[in-house]
Formats: C-alpha cells, sequence, structure tokens
C-alpha cells in the first residue's frame, strides 16, 4: 500500500513537472493562415517566434503537406547552418531569411507553380523553451484571358417553341476556375428563370489552368430585338475578385406583322404635277414581308416596298393602299395613304396675243391661271415689272407703250408651281423717228458718209431717201420689226448737200434732213512771222557768203593773169551768154571791169 502510495506520488510529480514546464514554456509561433500570390510571382512565407534563450539556439524546421497529406520537411537550420532537403520540388526554389539573433524567418519560393499550392508548417525548437510551430497556406492565382462572345448570326423566331441558342461565352485559363454569368441590358440570366437555359462546360487544361464555355438558351420575346447581351467573368486574385465583361451582341428576332405604315417619300411637301412621286410601305414584322400596292383600287407594279409614280397629275389623286402576307401567320395587312397633287394651269390673257390700239386710248388686260392654291401674278417688259396682279391697265397710249406684255403666274407656298403668257400691243399713228446723229456733218470732198434713220409706227413705216443734189444713195442694210425700221445708207460727197429721210405709213409721213458739208483740206500751212523772219535772213547770208567766196575766187585768177580781160571795155550785154549770168567786177582805182561766165568759161578777146 505504502508502495502504490510511494508510486502515485511519483507520477503525480512527474505530471506536474511537466505542466510547470509546459506553462513557462518561452517558444511561442505566428504565422498567417494564407499567402496569396499569381502564378509565376515570388510567395514569402513569414514565421515569426519568441524565445526566452538566445534565437542562436533555436533550430527552424520547415515543411510541407504534400497533397495526399504526407508532412515532408524541405528545409532545416539554426544560427550557424541552413539546409534545404535535396530531391524534393523546392530542392532549387526556396531560400530562408532572417536566422541568427532575429525571431523572424521567411521562406521565399520563387516561381511559383499551380502545384506549389501547399499547406506550409514552421516548426521552432527552442530546446530548453520547447518547440512550438505554425501553418499556412499557400493560394496561387492565374487571371483567365479576355473572355470571347460569340452571338448567332441567323434570326431566331419568337414562334419557336423552346429555348434557342443566343450565344456562347469562353473564359480561357484561368485558376481557380472562373465563374460566367449571362446577361440581357442590365440584367442577369440565371437558370431559375422561365425560358432561360444556361449551359456550362468547364475543362482543365494540361497547364492545370481552367477554361469555362457557357451557352445560353433562351425564349425570344418581340422586345428582344432591341436588347444588348453580354457575359461577364468573375474570378479570384490576391486579396479579393476581379471581373471582366464582353463585349454586347444583339440578336436578329423574326416577328409577325400586325401593321402597316404607308407614306410617300419624296418629294417633301407638297406634290405637284410633273412631279415623281415615291411611296414607301414598312411593316412593324421582321423580316419584311411581300407588299402589294394598289392606287385607286388597281394594281401597281412595284419594287420591293417602294411604289414610284411619274409625272404625275391631278388625276392621279386618289387612296393608295399596301397590303402584306406574313408567311408564318398567313394573316394579311393594310395600309394606306392620301395623294394630293397641286396644280396650276396656263395663264389665259384677255385679249390674247396681240392687241393694237390707236394713240391716246386705254387698254385693260388681264391674266389668270386655275389652280389649287392661291396665285400671285406679276408683269414685265423687257425684263423690268410694270405691274402687279392680274390686271394690266395702259392709259393714253403711246409709241413706248408699245411691246411685249409677260404676265407671270406663281404659286408663292409651292416652288416649282409657274405659268407665264405674252400679249403684243401695238399704238397706231404717224411714224416718229428717233433723234440720230447731228443733222450737220463735215466731209471731206469725194468721201462717202453713212446715214441711218430709226422710225417707229404702226403700220410699219416705209422709209425713203433723197437728196438736194440728186446724189446717188447707196443703201447698206434695213432691219424691220412690226412697228419699227432701221435704214442704213451711203452717200458721196463732192459738194455740200442735204439728205432726207422719209418714213410713211397709212397716218401719215414725217422727215428728217442730214446737211452735209464738205470741206476743202489745206496742203500746209502759213508760217508765222517770226519764222518767216528767220528764214529770210538766213537765205541773205548764206547768199553775202557766196558772193563773198565768189569775188575771193575771180581777184585770185585775176592777179595770177589767168584772166585776159581789157581794163577798158565791157562784154556787151545783148551778146549771148553761154553760163546765162554774167558777172561784172571792177577794180577801185582803174574802174577796170572784168567779166566772166558764172560756169567760168574764159571770154575770147574779141567778145571782151
Amino acid at each position: 500500500m505504502a508502495l502504490r502510495m510511494k508510486a502515485c506520488m511519483f507520477v503525480g510529480l512527474f505530471l506536474l513537472s511537466l505542466a510547470w514546464k509546459a506553462a513557462w514554456a518561452k517558444v511561442q509561433v505566428n504565422m498567417e493562415d494564407r499567402v496569396e500570390v499569381f502564378l509565376g510571382d515570388t510567395a514569402q512565407i513569414t514565421c515569426m517566434f519568441t524565445v526566452s534563450d538566445s534565437p542562436d539556439n533555436v533550430i527552424i524546421q520547415w515543411y510541407m503537406i504534400t497533397k495526399t497529406n504526407v508532412r515532408l520537411r524541405i528545409y532545416y537550420g539554426n544560427g550557424t547552418m541552413q539546409v534545404v532537403d535535396r530531391g524534393g520540388q523546392f530542392t532549387d526554389k526556396i531560400s530562408v531569411k532572417g536566422m541568427g539573433n532575429s525571431s523572424e524567418v521567411v521562406l521565399t519560393i520563387r516561381d511559383v507553380k499551380l502545384e506549389d499550392e501547399l499547406e506550409f508548417i514552421c516548426h521552432v525548437n527552442g530546446r530548453s523553451d520547447g518547440s512550438d510551430e505554425g501553418r499556412t497556406v499557400l493560394k496561387v492565382f492565374a487571371s483567365p484571358d479576355r473572355p470571347i462572345i460569340t452571338g448567332e448570326e441567323s434570326g431566331i423566331s419568337v414562334s419557336n417553341e423552346y429555348p434557342t441558342k443566343i450565344g456562347s461565352c469562353e473564359a480561357k485559363n484561368g485558376y481557380p476556375r472562373p465563374n460566367i454569368t449571362w446577361y440581357r441590358d442590365q440584367s442577369s440570366l440565371q437558370n431559375t428563370q422561365d425560358g432561360v437555359i444556361v449551359g456550362t462546360l468547364v475543362t482543365k487544361e494540361s497547364s492545370g489552368l481552367y477554361t469555362v464555355q457557357s451557352e445560353l438558351h433562351l425564349n425570344v420575346v418581340k422586345k428582344d430585338k432591341d436588347s444588348f447581351f453580354y457575359c461577364e467573368v468573375s474570378y479570384l486574385v490576391p486579396g479579393g475578385t476581379k471581373m471582366t465583361e464582353t463585349n454586347k451582341i444583339n440578336i436578329t428576332v423574326y416577328y409577325p406583322t400586325t401593321s402597316l405604315d404607308v407614306w410617300v417619300e419624296s418629294p417633301k411637301g407638297s406634290v405637284k404635277e410633273g412631279d415623281t412621286v415615291e411611296v414607301h410601305c414598312r411593316a412593324d414584322g421582321n423580316p419584311q414581308p411581300l407588299f402589294t400596292f394598289m392606287h385607286n383600287m388597281e394594281e401597281l407594279e412595284s419594287d420591293l416596298n417602294v411604289l414610284v409614280l411619274k409625272n404625275v397629275t391631278r388625276q392621279s389623286n386618289g387612296n393608295i393602299m399596301c397590303t402584306a402576307l406574313d408567311l408564318d401567320t398567313y394573316e394579311e395587312s393594310l395600309g394606306q395613304t392620301e395623294l394630293f397633287v397641286d396644280y396650276l394651269d396656263p395663264a389665259i390673257l384677255i385679249p390674247k396675243d396681240t392687241h393694237v390700239m390707236a394713240q391716246g386710248e386705254e387698254l385693260m388686260a388681264t391674266c389668270n391661271a386655275l389652280s389649287s392654291l392661291p396665285t400671285h401674278t406679276v408683269w414685265f417688259k423687257k425684263g423690268k415689272k410694270v405691274a402687279e396682279g392680274h390686271t394690266l391697265t395702259l392709259k393714253d397710249a403711246v409709241f413706248d407703250m408699245a411691246g411685249t406684255y409677260v404676265c407671270v403666274v406663281k404659286v408663292s407656298s409651292l416652288e416649282g408651281l409657274e405659268t407665264s403668257g405674252s400679249l403684243r400691243v401695238f399704238v397706231e399713228g404717224r411714224p416718229e423717228i428717233k433723234k440720230s446723229a447731228d443733222p450737220v456733218q463735215e466731209v471731206s470732198p469725194e468721201k462717202s458718209q453713212k446715214l441711218s434713220c430709226h422710225a417707229r409706227g404702226y403700220p410699219t413705216p416705209v422709209i425713203t431717201w433723197s437728196s438736194s443734189d440728186k446724189s446717188q444713195i447707196l443703201k447698206l442694210s434695213q432691219r424691220e420689226t412690226e412697228d419699227e425700221v432701221l435704214s442704213v445708207v451711203s452717200i458721196k460727197v463732192t459738194s455740200d448737200v442735204t439728205a432726207y429721210c422719209n418714213a410713211s405709213n397709212d397716218h401719215g409721213t414725217v422727215s428728217i434732213s442730214f446737211s452735209l458739208k464738205a470741206i476743202v483740206p489745206t496742203t500746209s500751212s502759213a508760217p508765222s512771222t517770226t519764222e518767216g523772219s528767220g528764214v529770210i535772213i538766213a537765205v541773205i547770208i548764206i547768199c553775202i557768203l557766196l558772193l563773198a567766196i565768189l569775188g575771193s575766187v575771180l581777184y585770185f585768177l585775176y592777179k595770177k593773169g589767168k584772166l585776159p580781160c581789157g581794163r577798158s571795155g565791157k562784154q556787151d550785154l545783148t551778146k549771148p551768154n553761154k553760163g546765162g549770168i554774167v558777172v561784172e567786177m571792177k577794180s577801185d582805182n582803174t574802174e577796170e571791169a572784168v567779166l566772166l561766165s558764172v560756169n567760168g568759161d574764159k571770154k575770147p578777146p574779141s567778145d571782151q
């Protein structure tokens, strides 16, 4: 009994000592629950611990838990050594920092792979302080490629009994598996909704990444023709969740026709006679059915949904109907519109065409045109406005009032609707000659002079020409209208003459005269007094110089004995002189004369 009590006391003391050591153990390890990192990046797992002894005496060991839940050591070390276990998947890609005096160690894993997504254990052995360990799970993430959406190219009928495929959406190479959600406009589509089927296919690639494919099947309705469908892909990343949307697609929805819309496409606004009219028909269904056009109950040919009416008239007025047969429901729809063609008849003038009035009379002419719209009338003469309104009034008629009057009738509210008419007015009376050139003209003798005479009157005047000396008058041209005549002639002037232009008709004759003065031209004009005196003086000086030179020559010849002239005689002036001029020279002392012919011939003694 005593022995048993001693044994119990011994066990109790041993357990008490263990409890005391556990209570006073100084090793404590703290680690994060998880570390998250992108595929291919570097992961760092931190192990923080506290010990009462020096950290140099601490032994650190790192373990991993395999996919099969096996605990394998990958590293151990203390303040003096560090060893990475060989032959494992982390042999060449891990390192540990913080050994020594530090109370924190960091396990670094380079180029993280999907297979590195494991649980890691940091075991700290403080020897006398006991040991402790912590755990961290490494999570690896890979963002998927941009999702791709594909819509159905063929149209989808609302009459389909079962949901029809709308499109497919695909997200590739994501980890963990991405999720795909379909949207119609801003509303998500789920399998729980009536008429909605979403099918999803998940594929794990050889790389370990996931590809997710999703198809949307739907019972479409008419309003889906304006809806947009798209996918939203959500996926995990370190520290949270991200979402990416695809492009938006629209589908072609086929639905039956219930009504038709008919309208005049061109011309815009009012239609006038002569226009080409396009009538369009459109159904509210899709696709557009085959249309049939009827105009006043007469079926017309058309091009698809367009009816073309060329050169319409007022007889084109009436009802235009468009009918369509839906090939799905075999129901016929009807639409219609009214066509009204505005018109403007040709202008009617009273009096019409031409009107003859005597001088001093009064004329009241009218111009009207029947139209479906209000009209406005303006009168023109030679392009200038002379009156406004349907009535033209001419009072106290004179020749200036004669001419062509044009009335223009327009519909102001409809461009292009316009007509016109003309009235030729003649004013009867004795001819009237328009004033021409100066009636007195100076002409060189033997020259021809052009003359023109312009007369007006009704009936058309007859122009004749005459002259005061019966000179020949040559007719060059003559232009006539119904109440005017222009005559151009040529007359040869040899002396002063008067030409007459005579204009006559049933009401009398008028004349006009042209006085032509023959001017004798002078050859030259007399010099002025000053210029004449200067010329005379110059001639006298030249003559004196010539005489002086001649006298000097004769005197020189005389001294040389070249002139055998007698001293006491003079040449008989009655004898002929061959030179035509005889010069007598006398000496101042002997008063002897020496006679010499101007041409220099020596006279024989018998002639001296």
